[in-house]
């Protein structure tokens, strides 16, 4: 007969190797949702659409890479897809290389911009499209297309056509299509650019809902900074085929490394001008060539010759100058209502013109009129500066 001793070891020692099963099991699911590029380009002739870019996106990862058209970042997600062969560079997906692998062995969901359902399968045969490829039983795809459905929140159309939904419930069923196989990253080619604004707004809460249900790798492309800044966990901004900054959403709007990216991401107010000593101080001052005298943090130091003064229009201060560090006078020159907001462009003199947003609160009469005199202020904390070349 076994010792009480003998029966708690062999307990210990099965749980044991069940934890260390468990746990290589767990570090096998998060490692395939990590997607990596290094020196990836694409030349098409003498142009280069992309050029050296490395990034590394961690598994259950948001990331959006935003940019202008023409920066790039369609091309990266098609190649990362498998659908464009680049000229140089590789790319892993869960540590595997899949840079030559063909896009139906890259296991990855896949979402444009068209939705391509098929219009002749209903909406239940459209997701289980993936699976049927996939030879799975008749059992196992009833049952993950139901989940599907209920997932994404059309439980009940199952049986109807593409052509019958809402563009909004088109977008749900090619999600749904795109997921039903468990794919440990999903790729989503501006998915809702064909939207309305209203329910583009209301489609990037429910996909930022599907990551944190799902926990699955997301790589988004888009040119709509709001889309970027509300869903991602990351955002990539690329600009002439390269990564100019990358960094969370908050990271990024706060302290942009460049003037392009101020002026990319959010709205901004930029005031050109040449850096100076302070007479009579240890400051710096950015003259501008309407003869503004602004103060800029010491930070800004560092940077010599001309600039670029930047403020966002929520930052800055109407007709308090107590509240702020920094204010100068001048006329209202535009005023338009937007609904939750007001937007004033104030004249500071013939050539330098700010822009500032309020918040249209309860019982908020206009600040000012067309015409009028006003202050605008601003706190130095708030102020960014960025060199900009001699010849601009």
């Amino acid at each position: 007969m076994a010792s009480a001793d003998g029966i708690y070891e062999t307990v210990l020692t099965e749980r044991s190797h069940t934890q260390v099963n468990n746990t290589a099991q767990e570090m096998s699911e998060a490692k395939a949702g990590c997607v990596q590029l290094r020196g990836l380009t694409k030349e098409y002739g003498s142009v280069r659409a992309v050029g050296d870019v490395s990034i590394d996106i961690a598994a259950g990862e948001f990331v959006t890479m935003l940019g202008p058209s023409g920066s790039g970042k369609t091309t990266v997600l098609m190649m990362i897809a498998g659908l464009v062969e680049p000229s140089a560079g590789v790319i892993t997906i869960g540590g595997r290389d899949v840079t030559h692998v063909r896009p139906q062995h890259r296991n990855l969901g896949v979402v444009f911009q068209s939705y391509a359902l098929f219009p002749h399968l209903t909406v239940a045969e459209n997701i289980a499209f993936p699976l049927r490829m996939r030879r799975r039983s008749e059992g196992e795809i009833r049952r993950k297309v139901a989940r599907m459905l209920d997932l994404v929140r059309l439980p009940n159309v199952g049986e109807r056509a593409p052509g019958q939904l809402s563009g909004g419930q088109q977008q749900r069923v090619a999600l749904a299509r795109a997921l039903v196989f468990d794919p440990p990253v999903l790729l989503l080619d501006e998915p809702l650019s064909a939207l309305d604004k209203k329910l583009r707004e209301n489609m990037q809460f429910e996909i930022r809902e599907l990551h944190r249900n799902l926990g699955i790798t997301i790589v988004n492309v888009t040119h709509d900074q709001t889309e970027a800044l509300v869903m991602s966990d990351r955002v990539i901004i690329m600009s002439d085929g390269r990564v100019v900054q990358s960094g969370s959403p908050s990271e990024l709007y706060e302290s942009p490394r460049s003037s392009f990216v101020a002026d990319f991401l959010g709205a901004s107010n930029f005031l050109k001008g040449e850096l100076q000593k302070a007479p009579d101080t240890d400051g710096w001052n950015l003259v501008t060539a309407g003869g503004l005298r602004c103060r800029v943090p010491d930070a800004a130091r560092a940077s010599k010759g001309r600039a670029r003064l930047m403020l966002r229009p929520e930052r800055i201060v109407l007709n308090d100058p107590a509240a702020t560090q920094e204010h100068f006078e001048g006329r209202i020159a535009e005023v338009a209502y937007t609904g939750d907001l007001i937007r004033y462009r104030v004249a500071l003199n013939d050539q330098d013109v700010i822009e500032v947003t309020l918040q249209n609160k309860l019982g908020r009469a206009r600040e000012a009129a067309i015409g009028s005199n006003a202050t605008v202020g601003w706190y130095l904390e708030d102020v960014h500066v960025f060199n900009e070349p001699s010849t601009e």
